[in-house]
């Protein structure tokens, strides 16, 4: 236990300059691409992803050997609208073969699949993935290079959000939590969980919002070894949206589960001003990185 009295390091969290990686700046950095107009009047976003090896200190004296999407782990959020015609630039200057992967509707050779279409792109090489933004919904991207599960595990994935045609009904504050673990020691299990890269972060530098503002969180889970992850908020209820392809909710709850690569999106409002604890409701987990506070600041 820490001074501050829980689960934690000893000395806080890894200050943001010295690990690397600040979870608190990807919450609410949409990445919204160069955008063009094309002849058909539709809008075009393009994108520059380049996959680097990157160490990062996720905990004292812990650094880990990654493998990232411009140099972060998560990596961009890539924010478009339904129907945008999209264009990502992949350069892979790692040290392996790597991919991108969309989870979304395309066609096969956009697909980002060892052996079909481009296939793996080789250390040096590049390629453009070309695909129009559809279904709307809260969705990722990941490395589908084999073995596929230190590929992802190590860093290689990211939010791909698609805003419905029409908009959703506004929010007050928006932003993306992708919950991940770390395996340091070459195991197959992790020794380290996080939401947007580093452990225990938001309990030393708790999610500032607003009493009774609407707060819609893109919440995804990349985590490998472990075949579930949750999401738990101590003192309010949300609604639910999984994979954020419907406008209605389907519950009204406190937590909810997420095999890897499932998705979903949380709306909530806090009535009360204070301080709410937010983790995974899995203990170990929990006490191992995954936990933060909403601060929720007065009217």
């Amino acid at each position: 236990m820490n001074h501050a009295g829980h689960a934690g390091f000893a000395g806080g969290s890894v200050a943001v300059d010295r690990a690397g990686i600040d979870p608190t700046a990807i919450l609410r950095d949409f990445d919204r691409g160069r955008t063009t107009t094309l002849p058909d009047g539709r809008t075009l976003r393009e994108w520059d992803i380049i996959a680097e090896d990157k160490e990062f200190e996720i905990a004292p004296g812990v650094t880990f050997p990654a493998w990232t999407y411009n140099g972060r782990i998560p990596g961009p959020t890539l924010w478009a609208r339904e129907g945008d015609a999209l264009r990502i630039h992949f350069i892979n200057a790692s040290a392996h073969p790597h991919t991108i992967h969309f989870h979304g509707v395309h066609r096969a050779e956009m697909d980002g699949t060892p052996g079909i279409g481009a296939g793996s792109i080789a250390p040096g090489q590049s390629f453009t993935y070309e695909f129009d933004a559809t279904p709307f919904g809260t969705h990722l991207y990941h490395c589908h290079q084999s073995p596929l599960a230190p590929h992802i595990a190590k860093g290689l994935y990211g939010g791909f959000i698609i805003e419905p045609k029409e908009g959703r009904p506004a929010a007050d504050d928006e932003m993306v939590m992708v919950m991940n673990g770390y395996n340091t020691d070459g195991g197959d299990d992790n020794e380290f969980y996080s939401v947007n890269g580093l452990p225990f972060h938001f309990m030393d530098f708790p999610v500032q919002v607003k009493q009774n503002a609407l707060v819609r969180i893109h919440l995804i889970n990349v985590l490998e070894y472990d075949p579930i992850n949750s999401f738990h908020v101590h003192g309010n209820f949300f609604h639910y949206y999984p994979t954020g392809t419907m406008l209605t909710p389907s519950e009204f709850t406190d937590t909810i589960s997420q095999v890897q690569g499932q998705r979903g999106i949380v709306e909530i409002r806090f009535p009360y001003p204070g301080k709410y604890m937010f983790h995974a409701h899995k203990t170990e987990f929990a006490e191992l990185g995954w936990m933060g506070f909403f601060e929720v600041a007065p009217q």
